[in-house]
C-alpha cells in the first residue's frame, strides 16, 4: 500500500514538474504561417480574428515546441480602407496564439497599390483629349476650355474606378517574429 502511494506521489511530482518545465516558444523565434480565411481592407475591421496553421516547426534548446500543422490565431491591428483618390488600403495583422499558447508577435503590413499613376493617366488623359477637341473646335481658348472639361471627366472616371484594396487570400504565408509569450 505504502509502495502505490509513494509511486502516486512520485509520478504527480514528475508531472508537475514537466508541466512547470514546459518549453515555452522563445521570443525572437520566426513562425510561419498559412491563413484559413482571406482579409481585406474592404470588409475587416480592428480587432477581426483570424486563423491559421504553422507552416514549419518551432524549436527551442534542441526541442520542438511548436509543430508544423498546429493551429494558430491571429488577429487584425490596424484596417485603413481605400479612398477613390488617394490612400490605398492597408491591413496589419499580428499573431496572438501558437497551439492556444498566448504569443505576442511583430506585425505583418499590407498596403493596396498607389493611386498616383492610375489617377495621373486619367486625369492627364482627360486633359489632352478635351484640350485636343477644344483646339480644333474654337482655338487656343476653346483648347484651354476643352483641358478643363478632359481634366474633371478624367476626375471622374478616376473617382469612380479608384479605389485600391488590399487583400490577402486565404492560403498565403505570413512570417511573424515572436517578442514574446504567455
Amino acid at each position: 500500500m505504502r509502495f502505490r502511494r509513494s509511486m502516486a506521489l512520485a509520478t504527480l511530482l514528475m508531472t508537475l514538474f514537466s508541466l512547470a518545465h514546459a518549453a515555452k516558444i522563445p521570443a525572437g523565434s520566426h513562425a510561419t504561417v498559412r491563413l484559413n480565411n482571406t482579409l481585406s481592407s474592404a470588409t475587416a475591421h480592428k480587432e477581426q480574428a483570424w486563423t491559421g496553421v504553422l507552416t514549419h516547426d518551432i524549436t527551442a534548446n534542441g526541442k520542438t515546441v511548436a509543430k508544423a500543422g498546429d493551429p494558430v490565431k491571429g488577429k487584425v491591428t490596424f484596417v485603413n480602407r481605400s479612398g477613390r483618390l488617394h490612400k490605398p488600403g492597408e491591413l496589419t495583422l499580428r499573431l496572438t496564439s501558437i497551439n492556444g499558447e498566448t504569443v505576442y508577435s511583430s506585425r505583418v503590413s499590407r498596403k493596396g497599390k498607389s493611386h498616383t499613376k492610375s489617377n495621373a493617366t486619367k486625369i492627364g488623359g482627360g486633359a489632352g483629349a478635351g484640350a485636343l477637341i477644344g483646339g480644333l473646335a474654337g482655338g487656343g481658348k476653346g483648347a484651354a476650355i476643352g483641358a478643363a472639361a478632359g481634366a474633371g471627366a478624367g476626375t471622374g472616371v478616376a473617382a469612380a474606378t479608384g479605389k485600391q484594396e488590399v487583400s490577402i487570400p486565404a492560403e498565403s504565408v505570413l512570417t511573424f517574429t515572436i517578442t514574446g509569450s504567455k
